[in-house]
């Protein structure tokens, strides 16, 4: 004979509210483990209980078992399609997911019910991580539209600008933000990398220096106000925050080359300041043909130009040519190294090579064929 017990519907009721409740206090002591075990004995198929599979969303969701969390939220958007916090969730968890079209299509759930600034800027973030530039930057001026002063936001709406080099827009973006905070320790810098990939060195100098007035202490202040110094002619200035940087990060091949090539600007004996530096980049450097040829020049210039040693600047003005073909003044400078030598032929031989790449009638041509009369001449008169 089977027994029927049959619970009272106020008991069940007692001890739903009490295993919530101590599940509750589990997951607030991290023990979110015991807390699923405990609200999944209250899952009854086809009865689905708002609350208990609230907790359990939110269970794990902390305990990083995203995809558990995704479903179960799932299941309470479509039992309240209109609860906002669901549709946030469905969003947040999608994006760790990295399921960027699923999160996109949660986002824009909430935004048909409510336009909140933070969501507007997540469903930037995904179209950013799908590479569509033209609506993470829709999403992004919509956000701020709201909220303006939003570093966060900012930068990331940046980031798109800066990497299309629409840097007109970039600065009007920033212009607008420090409008109302004009010194922001965020965003002050990127108008200064904006004007300075623009090529507007002179006022991003300016605002390199004000940030660094201000104690923006920081790798990148220091190094793009050196180059901006460095592009306005005033390596003596550029020198100290070039230094300054590399004390920070000594790991950028492009800031040691620099360095060397400012310690020739500055005349500063060649073996002992800027050839290490030189060193130091050519070790630091992976397979780079530009970069290379860069670099020999340097080495070239340094002989050439503080050392007045033209047999040693020879053959580096030779390699940065055979990394960079389009280098043809390095043609010219090695017939000059000749001459300096009193090798008329070789001499003849590289300003010959020159002129048959140059533009006739530019200044470099023109210069190299007065070499050449001058040089048949002389070797006439000898």
């Amino acid at each position: 004979m089977t027994v029927m017990v049959c619970v009272p519907l106020g008991a069940q009721t007692v001890h739903r509210d009490s295993v919530i409740a101590q599940a509750r206090y589990l997951k607030s002591i991290y023990r979110t483990d015991e807390a699923i075990e405990a609200l999944e004995a209250l899952v009854k198929p086809g009865l689905p209980d708002e609350e208990v599979l609230a907790e359990l969303a939110d269970c794990h969701f902390q305990s990083g078992d995203y995809e558990s969390a995704a479903g179960t939220y799932f299941m309470l958007a479509s039992l309240k399609p209109d609860n906002i916090l669901y549709r946030i969730r469905q969003m947040q968890l999608y994006a760790r997911l990295k399921a960027w079209p699923q999160s996109i299509q949660a986002g824009r759930e909430v935004l048909r019910m409510d336009s909140i600034p933070a969501v507007l800027s997540s469903v930037g973030d995904s179209f950013r991580q799908l590479e569509e530039a033209d609506s993470a930057l829709w999403y992004y001026r919509r956000s701020l539209a709201l909220k303006p002063i939003n570093a966060s936001v900012v930068s990331k709406a940046f980031d798109v600008l800066l990497r299309r080099e629409a840097y007109d827009e970039a600065i009007a973006l920033t212009d607008s933000y420090l409008q109302a905070d004009p010194d922001n320790p965020v965003v002050a810098p990127l108008q200064g990398l904006a004007l300075y990939r623009k090529g507007d060195y002179q006022a991003a100098a300016g605002v390199f220096q004000r940030q660094l007035d201000l104690g923006n202490d920081t790798y990148s202040i220091h190094y793009y106000l050196g180059q901006s110094y460095w592009h306005t002619d005033r390596p003596y200035r550029a020198h100290p925050e070039l230094q300054a940087a590399w004390q920070i990060d000594s790991s950028d091949v492009n800031l040691a080359f620099t360095l060397a090539a400012v310690d020739i600007e500055l005349m500063l004996p060649f073996q002992d300041y800027s050839k290490v530096w030189l060193d130091k980049a050519w070790e630091m450097s992976q397979p780079d043909y530009a970069l290379w040829s860069r670099i020999q020049q340097q080495y070239g210039l340094g002989y050439y130009r503080l050392e007045n040693d033209y047999a040693k600047a020879i053959p580096y003005y030779k390699e940065a040519y055979r990394y960079n073909p389009k280098f043809i003044s390095a043609l010219s400078t090695i017939g000059y190294c000749y001459e300096c030598l009193n090798d008329y032929t070789q001499a003849l031989e590289w300003y010959e090579k020159y002129l048959k790449q140059a533009e006739p009638g530019s200044k470099g041509y023109e210069q190299v064929a007065s070499r050449i009369n001058h040089l048949k001449a002389e070797a006439f008169m000898q």
